[in-house]
Parts: structure tokens; sequence; C-alpha cells
């Protein structure tokens, strides 16, 4: 909401001081007096920005884990440059040192660290540790506080943890920290100069296929972690698509015949999307609408976000700077 109204900024204030706003305060004097100021206050616009400025790193995390692409092992690395980069914004707003306290950033810290401290799983941390990017120099001198995975004390008990749970048998599972430690250090064939240039260009996954036929056992385990999504969306996606096939009038499939056709939906779908069609935009709505085909009932916000609120270009039609207040 206050994207929008940051957007359409130009487009409220020559709302409200146009002859035509004249006419809406008729309904409520007192409310329309109120908006106007708001409106034509410089403070208020600042006060927006601001928010929108330490909100953001969050509101793009939920933005990119909320997909079905493979985001696991980006997890942990995404929640402490959030705190960073909330951190550095309301520090900046409040014209703070880094050494100095703000009790607004601790009550925010607070708050992050409770909810990373429910999400947070073993299974994050593996997959962080497993990630060869942060191994990379590239990735390190980034920032100078930063460790490689097998020098944090945390994820190395998180990794140790799933080690044991996924290998039960102590002569596998010294195979596999083996494996690891040779991954880790670069010692070996993984010392191979093609081997650690790559950790910081490519993709996990790739990198493992094309480097990680030296550790069997940690590839097999890298290459199913490094692919996993982080949220339920392919699983909620299924229900929707399910429940549009199994409705009321249609009661009497068998579990199977739905799961069949729940199967093909998903499976054309897919295949739509490398169609002249579907690049042109012509049958987008079918895939941002979800499952209801006559309206957009039951698809996600952010699917519906991701096809107007967040393009520019329909933005720009939608809100420009020259609406005025009986177009708004």
């Amino acid at each position: 909401m206050l994207k929008r109204f940051k957007l359409i900024y130009h487009g409220l204030q020559t709302m409200v001081i146009s002859d035509k706003g004249a006419s809406y305060k008729e309904d409520d004097v007192g409310k329309a007096a109120v908006v106007k100021e708001k409106l034509l206050n410089d403070v208020w616009w600042d006060k927006i920005e601001y928010i929108l400025s330490f909100t953001l790193p969050i509101y793009e995390m939920l933005r990119f884990c909320d997909t079905d692409k493979p985001c696991l092992h980006l997890v942990y690395e995404m929640w402490d440059s959030i705190i960073e980069r909330v951190k550095a914004s309301i520090y900046r707003r409040e014209g703070k040192s880094e050494n100095e306290e703000s009790s607004f950033y601790s009550v925010v810290h607070q708050i992050l660290v409770e909810r990373w401290t429910k999400s947070s799983t073993p299974l994050h941390c593996l997959a962080h540790s497993l990630n060869p990017r942060y191994y990379s120099g590239m990735w390190l001198h980034e920032n100078p506080i930063r460790v490689p995975p097998h020098k944090d004390v945390e994820i190395s008990e998180m990794r140790i943890k799933c080690f044991k749970r996924y290998f039960p048998d102590s002569d596998e599972r010294r195979v596999v920290n083996t494996e690891y430690a040779k991954f880790s250090g670069c010692l070996e064939s993984f010392s191979d100069s093609d081997s650690i240039c790559d950790r910081g260009v490519m993709e996990p996954v790739v990198w493992w296929l094309a480097h990680g036929s030296f550790a069997p056992m940690l590839q097999s385990l890298a290459v199913k972690l490094l692919s996993q999504p982080c949220s339920s969306l392919c699983c909620e996606r299924n229900w929707s698509t399910y429940s549009f096939i199994h409705s009321m009038r249609r009661n009497k499939m068998t579990p199977q015949r739905c799961e069949d056709l729940v199967f093909v939906h998903s499976n054309i779908r897919l295949l739509s999307r490398r169609s002249q069609l579907y690049t042109e935009g012509e049958t987008k709505l079918w895939d941002v609408g979800g499952d209801a085909f006559d309206s957009l009932e039951g698809s996600g916000f952010l699917e519906i976000a991701n096809l107007s609120l967040d393009e520019p270009e329909m933005e720009a039609i939608l809100f420009n700077d020259e609406v005025d207040g009986s177009e708004l």
C-alpha cells in the first residue's frame, strides 16, 4: 500500500488541490481535511520513505522465498543480510554510529531474531554449508566479518546434527565427514584451479555436478538439498488445483483420477510457458490466476502482485502523474 502511495505521489496531491477535489468534502469534511493535510505534508512522505527503506529487505526476502525456485541454501545467508541492511537503514535515518544503541532497532532486531529462530532448522544450515559460493574468495571479501561455513560454530553444530541423522552408521558418517573436509578446505581433487574459481560463479547444483564426483556421498546429498525450495508454494498450488477439480459437483471421481488430472494440469501449465503466446503475455493470466479460471479467487496475493502491482509498465498505465481526482 505504501509503495502505491509513493508511486502515485503527484496524482494524489493533484487530486486534493484540484477544483474537482472540493466536491469530495461534502461527505465528510473532517476526513477530507485530514487527508489533504497528510498528502501535502512533506514530513509524512518522509516517514513513508523511511518505512519502505527498512522494510524493503524483509519484503524482498518474503517475495524471493515464496516461489518454487531452489532457495533452501540461500535462506541462512539472506537472514544475516536482512538484519544488516535493516540496521543500516535505521541507523542512517537516526544519524547514529555503528557502536551506538537504537531503541527502535532493538525492537525490530528482536522481532527478526525471534522469527528466524522459529523458522531456522538444521537443514537450512546444512544446505548453507554445502553451497560452494560461501567458500569462495569473491563472497568472503565482500564483507570482512564473513567466515566460511566450516568456521562458523552454529552452522558446524547443525551440520553435524544433520549428518548424524542422515548417516546413522558411524563408518558412513566418517566417510562423509572426510569428503566434507576435503570440499571445505579445497584439499586433494578439490584443489583444482577450475574447481576453486567456479565456486563463486557457478550455480551450486551445477558446480557439484561438475566438480563433486570426488565426493560421491556428499555430492548426492548436496544435489538434493540445493534443488529444494523453502516454502510450501508448490503444495499449495496443487491443493488449489485439486479443490477446483474435485468440487461439490465433481465429487464422484476417485482420488487417483483427481491426482492424474492435477498432474496433467500442472504439466500443461509448464508447457504453456514455452509458447509464444506466453512470452507475449496473452496466456499469463492462467498462470497467475491459479486454478480459478473465471476469477482470481484462490490465487496467492504475491502471484497477483507479480502480474500488475510490481510491473513498471503496468503501473505507468494505471497510475500516472497526470491522473486527476475523478480517475482516482
